[in-house]
């Protein structure tokens, strides 16, 4: 019995040494934090259902990926494919704007830093693992086909072998390699995005961040102007609205999102960007409650998109952020 127990303890450890890199795998083919979740969790079972069968032939590891990517590939065949507001319609001139939800399983979610990017010592390592889960990336990738989005992650963020990844899909070394030119020309045709990542912010970043921080706080709409890039963008899922140019973005924080005047924020690690939990104001138990979960992204020295995600119950305890803040 005891010995029974030491195996199932040391499958255990084997499999949890695994989590973060398979939800970031995951999370990358799903464009879903939540579901990524699931399909780590739904891969573990699997995997220790049939243990008895791994032989050993390729590593725990590659084993594991080859049992998840079936499980995205079965997630993926029903057919949800994830998208920011941007890939779904144009923007609303401030006008015309209005706050239409849809359905949790149309966007693009985000993810906090520390349940996707495994700690690495190598440093250029760790810049590509922080690339390859910015939202622009993985929105890039939801426009994949299934198979192709396997194959470039497998191939380009995680530095696999042709060889491996023909024997984890059962095809072979051709048809991956036309597979990942398929996926790099579809890539290659999206308009570039050069946003930085917190890896970390240089000295001239992290005063923007802190400019940010005081002009979104203090409701300066002419500071925030300022920070703001010509064509930057605004999104708030779940509502489809979103906003492009300093202009439309201050003009409606100072109407329909005027209710965010005397916010706090709190910093947070998300998407491999710098990013923040914001509270406004609670006017019935006094302090502040939570608003949404943003993600910024920075590009030459001025903020080039905030991104608002408002479903507060869902997200502020999945990133280990308070639901309330004392004034």
């Amino acid at each position: 019995m005891s010995n029974s127990a030491g195996a199932t303890t040391e499958l255990d450890a084997g499999l949890e040494k695994h989590r973060v890199e398979l939800t970031g795998y995951c999370y990358r083919m799903l464009g879903s934090a939540f579901e990524a979740e699931d399909a780590v969790q739904d891969t573990m079972v699997r995997a220790w259902r049939s243990f008895d069968k791994f032989e050993g032939r390729s590593s725990l590891r590659s084993w594991l990926y080859r049992i998840a990517t079936n499980v995205c590939l079965d997630m993926l065949n029903a057919g949800n494919r994830r998208a920011r507001p941007m890939d779904l319609t144009a923007s609303t001139p401030l006008a015309q704007a209005a706050l239409t939800p849809r359905a949790d399983n149309v966007w693009l979610e985000p993810i906090p830093d520390g349940r996707v990017l495994p700690t690495v010592a190598d440093p250029a390592e760790a810049a590509v693992a922080k690339e390859s889960v910015r939202l622009a990336f993985i929105a890039a990738l939801q426009q994949l086909p299934a198979k192709q989005r396997a194959v470039l992650i497998l191939r380009e963020v995680l530095a696999w072998k042709a060889s491996e990844v023909a024997e984890l899909l059962g095809t072979t070394v051709a048809s991956v390699n036309s597979a990942l030119q398929r996926a790099r020309a579809t890539l290659a045709e999206r308009p570039a995005d050069d946003t930085a990542t917190s890896d970390p912010l240089d000295d001239e970043q992290r005063k923007l961040l802190d400019r940010y921080v005081t002009a979104f706080e203090g409701y300066d709409m002419a500071a925030l102007t300022a920070l703001l890039a010509e064509d930057a963008v605004m999104t708030m899922p779940p509502f489809d609205l979103w906003l492009r140019g300093p202009q439309d973005i201050t003009g409606f924080m100072s109407t329909m999102g005027a209710t965010c005047a005397n916010s706090r924020l709190l910093p947070i690690e998300v998407n491999g960007t710098p990013g923040f939990a914001q509270y406004k104001p609670d006017p019935d138990k006094g302090g502040f409650m939570p608003w949404a979960i943003q993600v910024i992204e920075i590009s030459e020295g001025r903020v080039a998109g905030f991104h608002c995600f408002l479903d507060t119950e869902r997200w502020f305890p999945f990133f280990g952020v308070p639901l309330h803040l004392d004034a």
